[in-house]
């Protein structure tokens, strides 16, 4: 992560759009963030107060030049709503990759983006294309080895990725002897950079090269339906059937976290979203957490402090961080936490919403 202006651009690539670019910024003091191949402002932008946006006011905008950046974008689309982000997609060059995210405030602002700049020419000859944005959430990962284990595939999700919710592991429906995968992410953000993360970084498990793709309504539905078709266990003589298996992500984070996401669905507050940080090391291996937990259907986030160590390899620091913070906001929200699997850890007693 940096911030702007980032140190990849090539100064020979369209240096009089970049030069006007760093000079809107000065200007106005905006602040853009690039993160692996997207440069975003806001999310929250300045002065932001609540829960993000719910779904639905984000707009997808395509057929982009690629040689126009935010200077010229984030004022067009602030035209018809307030931003919550706005996210460009880049190249290492420094031109943008043609599309484009905005996330309105609320859902009467991608309303109002999508009637006046779909087909909209930001420049003669270029018309451009805004859509509402499929804000996907799971993945499809195919081309797993049959012998590679839950622990294998988590270790590798854990190094690679971040917000996993879920993971779900299928006899692949289009190789022999091969797995698939859905990954289901908190958010569609964390998806695509899962995505991204995954292809670009050429994964390979046990030498297979993966296949990851959204993960499309057919197979979806394909999955479901093998899932309900299989017979109940014992009936079968003969070779076993290949049955789907449910893998959490881990032990903790899998019963805690899942606890707070089945409470959340039930209630239809929205997914929780985690931010952590660490603040601070102690002795031993301990790290000090500033933990927070957005959940869009409460009026206030939740907040506080939290010590935390690394419970062996296959879990790091932050993810015992994101536990305690799931059962910390458990206990707040009135659930029972009779049968869930998770160590106390020590939140201070000024924890709660603010």
């Amino acid at each position: 992560q940096h911030h702007f202006p980032p140190q990849t651009w090539s100064s020979s690539v369209n240096e009089a759009n970049k030069r006007a670019l760093v000079a809107w910024v000065k200007e106005t003091g905006i602040e853009l963030v690039q993160i692996n191949g997207q440069r975003r402002y806001g999310g929250p932008p300045p002065g932001w107060v609540g829960p993000p946006p719910p779904s639905g006011t984000e707009v997808f905008i395509g057929k982009l030049p690629q040689d126009m950046y935010e200077n010229m974008l984030i004022p067009l689309f602030q035209r018809v709503g307030k931003l919550y982000e706005f996210r460009l997609m880049m190249t290492f060059s420094g031109l943008n990759r043609g599309f484009a995210y905005a996330k309105y405030s609320n859902r009467r602002g991608a309303k109002e983006a999508i009637a006046v700049f779909n087909n909209f020419q930001v420049r003669e000859g270029c018309a451009i294309v805004v859509c509402k944005s499929t804000e996907k959430c799971e993945l499809s990962v195919d081309g797993l080895a049959e012998s590679l284990s839950q622990q294998e595939l988590e270790a590798v999700l854990q190094r690679v990725t971040s917000d996993i919710v879920s993971i779900t592991l299928h006899s692949s429906p289009c190789q022999r002897q091969a797995q698939l995968a859905v990954l289901k992410y908190s958010s569609h953000q964390a998806a695509a950079m899962a995505k991204k993360a995954l292809m670009e970084g050429n994964t390979r498990l046990k030498g297979m090269q993966l296949k990851v793709q959204w993960l499309s309504p057919d197979l979806k539905r394909k999955l479901q339906s093998s899932k309900e078709k299989l017979p109940p266990s014992g009936t079968h003589r003969g070779k076993s059937p290949r049955v789907p298996k449910v893998v959490p992500p881990s032990p903790v984070p899998a019963t805690v976290l899942g606890c707070l996401n089945a409470l959340c669905q039930r209630q239809r507050l929205g997914p929780p979203l985690f931010f952590t940080r660490c603040v601070q090391e102690g002795p031993s291996g301990w790290l000090q957490f500033c933990c927070r937990v957005v959940i869009p259907g409460c009026p206030l986030p939740f907040t506080g402090f939290t010590w935390v160590r690394q419970d062996g390899p296959s879990r790091s620091a932050q993810e015992e961080a994101k536990a305690a913070m799931a059962l910390q906001v458990l206990k707040l929200l009135g659930e029972s936490l009779h049968g869930i699997g998770a160590n106390p850890l020590p939140f201070p007693k000024s924890w709660g919403s603010s």
